[in-house]
C-alpha cells in the first residue's frame, strides 16, 4: 500500500513491486491519482497524451500497470517520495500553479469547523468568504 499526496489530498492505493523511485499502480489507480488515463497513444488527460517512449516501454508500462513516477519525471513535475516509498507526493508543473495563481481563484479544500462538521470553499461559491490565514514562521 502506498499514500500519494496530490492537488486533490491523499489517495491510498496498492502500489506494486518495483525499484526505488517507481510507484507502479493498476490502471484505474492511476487515473484514480492523477486524473490521467492509459490509452494506446499514451498517458492521456483530455486531449493531452504523453506517449511511450518505444526503446523504454518496460520503464513505464509493465502487466498492465503503470509507473507513474516515470511519467511525472517524462512531464517535468514535480515529484518525491518517503525512502520506503510508502508515501509520494505528485506536485503540478510551474505553469499550471502560475495559470492557477493568475486567475486568482482559490483552490477548493475542506476544513473542518469546532464541531467536526466539514465545510468546503466550494459550498460558498457566489458568496464573500473571508479566508484568514495564520502561521508560526
Amino acid at each position: 500500500m502506498a499514500t500519494v499526496l496530490t492537488e486533490s489530498g491523499p489517495v491510498e492505493v496498492s502500489a506494486g513491486p518495483g525499484l526505488v523511485g517507481e510507484l507502479w499502480l493498476a490502471r484505474p489507480d492511476t487515473e484514480k491519482v492523477s486524473d490521467w488515463t492509459m490509452k494506446p497513444e499514451g498517458l492521456c488527460k483530455g486531449d493531452i497524451c504523453m506517449p511511450v517512449p518505444t526503446d523504454r516501454t518496460d520503464e513505464f508500462v509493465r502487466d498492465d500497470r503503470v509507473n507513474l513516477a516515470a511519467f511525472w519525471q517524462r512531464m517535468n513535475k514535480p515529484l518525491a517520495h518517503s525512502a520506503d516509498g510508502d508515501v509520494w507526493v505528485l506536485g503540478e508543473d510551474a505553469e499550471d500553479r502560475t495559470a492557477g495563481l493568475t486567475s486568482l481563484d482559490a483552490p477548493d479544500f475542506a476544513l473542518p469547523d469546532l464541531d467536526g462538521k466539514l465545510h468546503s470553499l466550494s459550498d460558498y461559491r457566489g458568496k464573500k468568504v473571508l479566508l484568514a490565514t495564520w502561521a508560526s514562521w
